[in-house]
Formats: structure tokens, C-alpha cells, sequence
């Protein structure tokens, strides 16, 4: 699998600054402009095969669901179903988890719908939540699990392999 370029809505973005310094083609779609940011975005993303979501913050547009139709990965910093939808996103789920006693998280890769994280799941993997972990503890946790878990998963559904 090859990465063709990393498109963002801000420059500035980790995953921006991160690709950049692979030399990644890198694009930028600013939410604000004068021609609509959905058409904007799908005319960037037309001659994309996968599209592969991280920390992306809006719903996705539906010209754009329907044009890439089960081609488009989300990663979530939980394993949803739980700990998922509108406001869970960065160090809110973490907490989240924490606050709840959990003593399982991971994260979860899955198809992106209208709906915010409820797409069919293509891969989880888990870890443990100590007693004494603080929110920073355990996304760092997570985050190395992300790395190797979207892998996976994108290789999986690319290969044709999902259930």
C-alpha cells in the first residue's frame, strides 16, 4: 500500500506536519472558502482509492460517503461501540474510560457512515487501563496501538478479507 498525499483542512494538523517530514504530498482544504468545502473536498479526494480518517473532527460529507462508498476508515481512541459519538474524541474519551472504571480500552478501526462512529467495525485491539493511569497515560497507550492496528485493518478490507 502506498499513502498518495495527505489532504487536511489545516497545515498545522500533526498528521500534516508528520507526512510532510516523510515528503508526503500534502493538501490543504480549509473548512471556510468561496466554493463550498464539500465539493472542495471531493474534488481532492476523487482520485483517491482509500480514504483513511485520523483525528478528523466533522461528519464526513454525503457526496462524498456516497462517491467512496465503503472506502472510507475512521480510527476511534476506544473500543466502540462504547465510549463513541459527537464530543468523544482526543483526551474526552480517555477521561471518559477513566472515569467509568473501565478496565479495557484500545481502539477501533470501522467504516465511516453519517453518523458519527457507528460504521461496521473492521479491527479492535485492546489494552489494559491501570488503576493509577492518568488520561495521558493511557492515550499514549492507545496511540501505539492505533499505529499497528489501522495498518492492519486498511491491509485487511484492501485484501479483501473483512467479514
Amino acid at each position: 500500500m502506498v499513502v498518495q498525499k495527505v489532504v487536511t483542512p489545516r497545515s498545522d494538523a500533526p498528521g500534516a506536519l508528520a507526512a510532510m517530514s516523510e515528503g508526503l504530498h500534502v493538501r490543504t482544504v480549509p473548512y471556510a472558502g468561496e466554493t463550498p468545502y464539500e465539493e472542495r473536498l471531493a474534488q481532492e479526494l476523487n482520485d483517491c482509492d482509500w480514504v483513511c480518517l485520523a483525528g478528523y473532527m466533522k461528519l464526513i460529507p454525503t457526496s462524498v460517503l456516497t462517491s467512496h462508498k465503503g472506502r472510507i476508515l475512521n480510527i476511534h481512541p476506544a473500543l466502540l461501540p462504547k465510549f463513541g459519538g459527537k464530543g468523544m474524541y482526543g483526551m474526552h474519551v480517555h477521561e471518559a474510560v477513566i472515569e467509568a472504571h473501565e478496565t479495557e480500552s484500545g481502539c477501533t478501526v470501522h467504516f465511516v457512515t453519517e453518523e458519527y462512529d457507528e460504521g461496521e467495525i473492521i479491527l479492535q485491539a485492546s489494552c489494559e487501563v491501570n488503576i493509577d493511569d492518568s488520561p495521558e497515560d493511557l492515550a499514549a497507550r492507545v496511540l501505539r496501538l492505533e499505529h499497528d492496528t489501522y495498518y492492519r485493518a486498511l491491509k485487511k478490507v484492501v485484501d479483501g478479507t473483512r467479514s
